[in-house]
Order: C-alpha cells, then sequence, then structure tokens
C-alpha cells in the first residue's frame, strides 16, 4: 500500500516538475536561441531585458547564451553553420554578416521592415540614418543595430579646477587639446618624470580613423577599389598621436585598462574611450571625482565613426516551424528596438539608442541631467559614419593596430612608412 502511495506522490511531482519546467517545454510557445557576447554588467542588463520581453510574451521565449568574447562567438557561429547547429539569431559584427550572406545563412531583415507587422515608413526614418546604413549590404537591409556605441572624451574636473580651467569647457578642437594636456601633465617631486598626464592612450585602430575622418580623410575611395589610409590626412591623424607621446611629451602608451585606472585615480587629466566605458567605470561604486563627458574632438569635420554589432536571423531549413521562428525573432527585434526599450538599453548600459525618439524619454533627459555633456555625446549619431564594411578592411584592421600603430609609437617605423604598409596591405587585400 505505501509503495503505491509513493509511486503516486512521485507521478505528482514529475507532472508538477514538467507543468513548472522551462516556458520552451510548453506547447504553444516559439523557443529561439539568441547567442552573443555580452557579459559583466552588459550581460546583466541584457538578461534583465531579455527576462522582461519573455514575461510579457507567453507565446515566445527567448534563450540567451553568452559565449563570453566576441572571438569565441565568430568561432563558434562559424562551426555551428558547418554543422547546421546555428541559433535562430545573434550578434554579428559587419564583416562576418557579409561573410554569412555569402553563405546563404541568413535572412534579410528588410523582409520583416517589409511585411504587415513591419516598421511604417515614420517609423523607420525614426532610426539614426547611421545604423541602418551599418546594417546595409549591397543596398538590402541584413542587419538591425543591436550595440551601437560611439567614441566619447571623458575628463577630471576637479583637475581641470586646480588647474584653473573652466571646468564646463573641454577641449574641442586638436590644438586646444595638445594647450590642456601641457597644463595638466607635471612633474610633481622634480624627479624629471612626469607624475600626472595629461592624457594617455592605447593603440586603438577607432581613435585613429576618428582622427583620420577629423582630418578630412578616408579610409578608402567611394568605389572601394582604392586604399587611402596613406594620403595627407592619414599622415596628418598619425603624426598627431604620435606627437602626443614623442614631441609634446603629454601622453604615455597604456595597454588594457591600466590608462582607464589611472584616470580614476586622478594620475591621467583626460582619457577617449567608448560610450559604454562609462558602465565599467562605475562598476565598483562612485567616481571618485565630478567627470566631465564630452564629444571626441573636431578639426576639418567632427565625423566620428560608431562600433559594436548588429543582431542577424539564421536559416535553418531543417526546423519545420522555421518562418514561425523567424517571426518570433523579429518580434523580439521590434521589441528591443522600440523607442521605450531602446532607451532603457542607452540607460542600463550606455550603448546608443537605436532611434531618434528614444533621446527625449524620461530616463534618458534625466542621464543628461546628472552628465552634462552627455548629450552632445549622444548628438554625434548626427553626423557619424561607417566604416567600410569589406572582409579586407577588418582584416587590415588588426594589421594597424600591430604593425602601423604599435610601431610609429615606438619610433621603429615613421608614420609615412607605416601607412604606406597598410595600405599596401589593403590593397592586396581587396585584390583577392
Amino acid at each position: 500500500m505505501r509503495s503505491k502511495i509513493f509511486i503516486s506522490i512521485l507521478l505528482i511531482v514529475s507532472i508538477l516538475f514538467v507543468g513548472c519546467g522551462k516556458k520552451e517545454q510548453q506547447s504553444g510557445v516559439t523557443n529561439i536561441e539568441f547567442w552573443h557576447a555580452m557579459g559583466g554588467p552588459l550581460g546583466d542588463a541584457l538578461s534583465t531585458m531579455v527576462e522582461e520581453f519573455n514575461n510579457t510574451h507567453s507565446d515566445i521565449h527567448v534563450n540567451a547564451i553568452s559565449m563570453g568574447r566576441y572571438e569565441a562567438l565568430s568561432q563558434k557561429l562559424m562551426a555551428a553553420i558547418v554543422s547546421e547547429t546555428q541559433p535562430d539569431m545573434a550578434q554579428a559584427h559587419e564583416n562576418w554578416t557579409a561573410k554569412l550572406i555569402d553563405g546563404d545563412a541568413i535572412v534579410p531583415i528588410e523582409k520583416f521592415i517589409e511585411s504587415e507587422n513591419g516598421f511604417t515608413q515614420q517609423e523607420l526614418e525614426d532610426f539614426f540614418p547611421v545604423f541602418l546604413r551599418s546594417s546595409s549590404f549591397r543596398d538590402t537591409i541584413w542587419a538591425f543595430p543591436f550595440n551601437k556605441s560611439v567614441r566619447v572624451m571623458y575628463y577630471n574636473k576637479d583637475m581641470f579646477y586646480r588647474n584653473e580651467l573652466d571646468i564646463n569647457d573641454p577641449p574641442r578642437t586638436w590644438q586646444e587639446f595638445v594647450d590642456i594636456c601641457k597644463i595638466l601633465t607635471k612633474d610633481t617631486d622634480g624627479d624629471g618624470n612626469n607624475d600626472i598626464w595629461g592624457t594617455t592612450f592605447a593603440t586603438s585602430v577607432w581613435q585613429f580613423l576618428n582622427l583620420l575622418h577629423q582630418a578630412g580623410g578616408r579610409v578608402i575611395n567611394e568605389a572601394q577599389t582604392e586604399p587611402l589610409l596613406n594620403s595627407k590626412y592619414g599622415l596628418e591623424a598619425l603624426n598627431y598621436l604620435n606627437d602626443l607621446l614623442n614631441k609634446y611629451k603629454v601622453a604615455y602608451l597604456s595597454t588594457g585598462y591600466d590608462g582607464q585606472n589611472d584616470f580614476l585615480a586622478s594620475k591621467v587629466g583626460i582619457v577617449e574611450g567608448s560610450s559604454v566605458s562609462m558602465v565599467y567605470m562605475q562598476r565598483h561604486g562612485n567616481i571618485p571625482f565630478n567627470i566631465g563627458i564630452s564629444p571626441v574632438l573636431k578639426k576639418k569635420t567632427k565625423e566620428s565613426l560608431i562600433s559594436g554589432t548588429n543582431v542577424v536571423v539564421f536559416k535553418d531549413d531543417k526546423e519545420a516551424n522555421n518562418e514561425e521562428k523567424q517571426q518570433a525573432c523579429w518580434e523580439f527585434i521590434k521589441w528591443f528596438t522600440s523607442p521605450e526599450r531602446t532607451a532603457q538599453w542607452s540607460d542600463l548600459t550606455y550603448y546608443m539608442p537605436v532611434r531618434r525618439s528614444a533621446v527625449n524619454m524620461s530616463r534618458l533627459q534625466e542621464k543628461f541631467k546628472t552628465y552634462p555633456g552627455l548629450k552632445n555625446v549622444y548628438e554625434q549619431l548626427e553626423y557619424a559614419v561607417v566604416p567600410p564594411q569589406l572582409s579586407a578592411w577588418f582584416e587590415t584592421r588588426k594589421y594597424i593596430q600591430e604593425h602601423v600603430l604599435e610601431k610609429v609609437f615606438r619610433d621603429r617605423l615613421t608614420p609615412q612608412q607605416a601607412l604606406d604598409k597598410a595600405a599596401e596591405h589593403l590593397k592586396e587585400r581587396l585584390e583577392e
């Protein structure tokens, strides 16, 4: 008798366990797998929003899986496509997207935009044009903006005050930046070595490209056949960075997060970084001084390049409900890029909102009050540009990082020699 009762209890518990199991196990729910590379506070923010979506969409469950790093995500995506075990959607850099298009692995997002459940023309015009350009290949929108950032200048207002500089007037031009860095750089103990620096930077292709565009240059010509890196504009940009280090001696070369940590320790007055750097600087508590936030510098133009990934939706012809899964992915993308949600994402992470109307949302307006200057950073989106969307360029980026910037800063090549080598490298990749 007892054994029968025990078996009955087990059956009841089993039924209850199945009934309370994961949402994707329930009937009538479309489960979609989303691969991403968000970690730390950014991953926490994404998890919060995915959970919110799942709780408000009874017929869809998004299973967000972090691959930790972009490199790991790229490798696992390519391996999954070969083995036909790809997710339903994933983050993707532009060069990955180009390869996925050529491999017939993804569906164009434009298909959903133009559907009955898509966007009206008015809604589409609400998106910052630069993000739609970054998602488009061969005049078709293949991806959709996900985590997009811009370059930002952070400065120590307390240090400005101590040096009788206007705390609300950060440098805006190349020359103003040099002048202020000279004032901030100090040898406080008289041993001949600087103890406080105007600025610091690592070898950053993103920083170099911003300067290239500010000088009036381009990476490649309009037809995308001839490199322009070694033009007078490229030389002007690289010389400027090199002079900060080796001529004016108001900067030192840092690696990893060392420069950011020195900035937080008030050993550096100004640093450039991503808009998302703010999340990491706030991660362990309040920033120990009044921080100023400003757009990057300008010279001939105010152009700056965006960074970050888009999201793509995969094909899976083996799946009987492939179309249903694609529509579920689109529902999540629409939700995530709605004005309210993209404002929430920006508030939590300092990634840029993808829609203009989101900037007027109360949560971002409050942020602008807390950090004067932040609104001007967001306004960079109106004149932001997209780097070349070519595999040849993305291969060349690594070359520039390792064989151009580093060698110039270490005085192993002249700026012109290094840029000529970079242009030659890009030309070879283009011909391939």
